[in-house]
Order: C-alpha cells, then sequence, then structure tokens
C-alpha cells in the first residue's frame, strides 16, 4: 500500500498528464470547494447501466487507458519467476 505522501503525488501526476497543471490544480480547487459526497455520487453513478454494460464500457477505457506508466514498471527477463523491478 502506498503512503498518504505517494498517493497524492502520483494522483497529481495522473490529473497533470490528464488536464495539464492549470486543469488540474483547477480542479482540486473544485473539489476543495463544493461539498461532494462521493459515496452519493457512486450509488446513482451506473444506475441506468446493466452489468454488461458496465463491464463493456471499463473494458474499453482500459484498453484505451493504461494505469501503470510503461516507463515505471521493468521486467527483468532473465528471471525465471517473472518479478517485476519497480
Amino acid at each position: 500500500m502506498r503512503t498518504d505522501t505517494a498517493l497524492r503525488v502520483e494522483a497529481m501526476n495522473v490529473l497533470e498528464k490528464a488536464f495539464g497543471a492549470v486543469e488540474a490544480e483547477r480542479f482540486i480547487s473544485l473539489v476543495k470547494r463544493d461539498s461532494f459526497d462521493y459515496t452519493e455520487w457512486r450509488r446513482g453513478l451506473w444506475n441506468e447501466m446493466t452489468i454488461d454494460e458496465v463491464y463493456d464500457e471499463a473494458s474499453s477505457y482500459n484498453q484505451d487507458h493504461s494505469f501503470v506508466a510503461e516507463e515505471s514498471v521493468s521486467y527483468n527477463k532473465t528471471d525465471s519467476n517473472d518479478e517485476v523491478d519497480s
């Protein structure tokens, strides 16, 4: 499990990569300023979709948006256990 600091840094990197620095900071400001109940938002997020539609959308998104930066993970091909070096 990541530390809180590591999680914040990685999340900001993801936001900055997706939106740019200015929009990432704007997003953080919006979340901090507005009262936002994540649990309530999640409860109604996919009410109109079947489980198959949610799965198809998630699979499609996953193919287009890798969450692991290729340069941050390397594989030791000489190791017979196929362990990941970070």
